[in-house]
């Protein structure tokens, strides 16, 4: 099943997990640490929707907008991606903030991938996967097995998702400081 299709099946609490998983393994270009959206991820594990707009204005007051490396496009795209996340999680709202962002996410590991993809983004979330560079097809991986496990075993899911999120943000700084090196 394409990104799209997962996407598109997915509930209230998938699609706000889908999104967040993309702007939590991107955060790093914004400076966040590992802990700066543990609140966000709390709040889908809670009944109920109350804790996610509180936990939102929080993750946006710690990410404040600073002086962002001129030609960063990664950097305005996870920009993007926090400022776009919606404060009610209504199925309709999340769901095009989960598109967004998925599309952002992908983007973003194109630009720091070392090999060249010419393919649009929106053909690899469709499911034209061949000749996809190594990052960019590993985030692709990510994203799906977010809404699969968020589909199959719902708030329990939670867990797994956020620790595919971890690896995902571990190997996105790995890059993101080797490229650093490789400037210096």
């Amino acid at each position: 099943m394409s990104l799209v299709e997962l996407i598109a099946q997915a509930d209230e609490r998938g699609l706000a997990a889908s999104g967040l998983a993309c702007l939590d393994r991107c955060v790093p270009l914004l400076g966040g640490d590992d802990e700066v959206l543990r609140p966000l991820w709390a709040s889908l594990a809670e009944t109920g929707s109350g804790g996610w707009g509180t936990a939102l204005e929080q993750a946006r007051g710690k990410l404040e907008p600073g002086p962002v490396e001129e030609g960063s496009e990664g950097a305005l795209l996870v920009r993007r991606m926090l400022d776009g996340a919606p404060a009610e999680t209504s199925a309709a709202g999340l769901r095009e903030w989960a598109h967004a962002c998925s599309v952002a996410s992908l983007r973003i590991h194109q630009l720091l991938d070392a090999a060249e993809d010419d393919t649009p983004v929106d053909a690899r979330r469709q499911g034209r996967t061949e000749g996809m560079p190594p990052l960019a097809a590993a985030e692709l991986r990510r994203q799906a097995t977010v809404l699969e496990l968020l589909a199959a075993h719902g708030p329990s899911g939670l867990r797994r998702a956020l620790d595919v999120c971890t690896e995902g943000r571990r190997v996105l700084r790995a890059v993101v400081s080797r490229r650093a090196r490789g400037r210096a």
